[in-house]
C-alpha cells in the first residue's frame, strides 16, 4: 500500500518540498505520494484530526512547528530542546515530532568541509541563528552573537537561555559594525542578499576576507552576494540549498530509516537549484 506524506504551512505556494521530497522517495524505492496542504492557523487543530492523524508523515513549515505540538504524542530530544518541530511520524497510532533542522545544518556544513570549531561568528539572532548557536556550541565552538544595535536585547536574551541549558558555554555579543579579528567560520542567518534585493551584503568586504569560510543559510538566490564575494577572495563558501534537502534527508531517516549515497544527494541539491531557478 503506498505511504502518504505531505508538507503543511500557510501560506505553502512556495515550498519546494514535494520536489525534494519526491526524489528521495525515488532514490529509497519507497512507494509514497506526497503532496503540499495550505493549513491555516484557525484549521490546524480540525485537519489535524481529519487529515494530519491519517497520513504516514508529514513536514511542517511557518506558522505550524510549535502549534503542532499539543497534538502530538511524543517529542525527541532536540524538538524538545528546540521547542519546534518540523518532520512528524505516524506510526502504529502513535505521533513522534522531530525537528531536522539542526542535524540538516551539520550534514550541509560536513557535506561541503566547513566546521564548527574556534571563532565562529553568526549574524542575526533569530529561529535559524537559534539553531545554529546550539549545534556549534555542543561542537566547542567559541560563538559570538553579530547583531544590529536594535536586535541586541534579543540577543542577551538568547545567550542566557542557551547558557542555563548548555552551561559553560562560551559565547558573546558584538555589534556587526564591530566586528574585527580572525574567524574561523561565519553564518549569516539574517535576511539580507535575500530575492529580491539580492546586491545586499550583511557585512564588509574587510570582515569577508578574514573569515576562513562562509556559510549562507539564504537559498534564494542560490549565490548570495556574500558567497560570491567569499568564493572570489578564495574562501570555502556555501549557501543554503544544502541546508534545505539535508534537512529532508534528515526526515526520511525518521520516517522509515533510508540512507542515502552523499552524490546522490549532491545531486539532488543541484537539481533542487535548477528547479529554484526555473520558479
Amino acid at each position: 500500500m503506498k505511504k502518504r506524506y505531505a508538507v503543511i504551512g500557510h501560506p505553502i505556494g512556495h515550498t519546494m518540498s514535494p520536489f525534494i521530497h519526491k526524489r528521495l522517495f525515488e532514490l529509497s524505492g519507497v512507494e509514497a505520494e506526497y503532496f503540499a496542504l495550505d493549513i491555516s492557523p484557525e484549521e490546524l487543530s480540525a485537519e489535524y484530526e481529519k487529515t494530519l492523524s491519517k497520513l504516514d508523515g508529514y513536514n511542517i513549515t511557518i506558522p505550524h512547528k510549535t502549534a503542532v505540538i499539543p497534538f502530538l504524542d511524543e517529542l525527541d530530544t532536540k524538538a524538545r530542546l528546540y521547542g519546534s518541530v518540523n518532520t512528524v511520524r505516524n506510526r502504529n497510532g502513535v505521533s513522534k515530532g522531530f525537528t531536522t533542522d539542526p542535524d540538516g545544518f551539520l550534514e550541509a556544513l560536513d557535506c561541503v568541509g566547513i566546521g564548527l570549531s574556534g571563532r565562529v561568528v553568526i549574524l542575526g539572532c533569530g529561529g535559524v541563528a537559534r539553531t545554529m548557536a546550539f549545534e556549534a556550541l555542543k561542537k566547542g565552538a567559541e560563538l559570538e552573537f553579530a547583531v544590529r544595535e536594535s536586535s541586541r536585547e534579543k540577543a542577551l536574551g538568547l545567550i542566557s537561555e542557551i547558557r542555563e541549558k548548555l552551561v559553560g558555554s562560551r559565547v558573546g555579543v558584538r555589534l556587526i559594525s564591530e566586528l574585527s579579528g580572525e574567524i574561523d567560520t561565519m553564518i549569516n542567518a539574517t535576511p539580507v542578499g535575500m530575492s529580491p534585493k539580492t546586491d545586499a551584503q550583511p557585512v564588509s568586504d574587510e570582515v569577508i576576507a578574514r573569515c576562513k569560510s562562509v556559510y549562507d543559510a539564504i537559498y534564494n538566490p542560490l549565490e548570495t552576494a556574500l558567497v560570491k564575494k567569499a568564493k572570489s577572495m578564495g574562501i570555502k563558501a556555501e549557501g543554503g540549498m544544502s541546508m534545505l534537502v539535508w534537512q529532508a534527508v534528515v526526515a526520511h531517516r525518521h520516517w522509515d530509516g533510508s540512507r542515502y549515497d552523499v552524490r546522490d544527494i549532491e545531486r539532488l541539491c543541484a537539481d533542487s537549484a535548477k528547479e529554484l531557478m526555473k520558479r
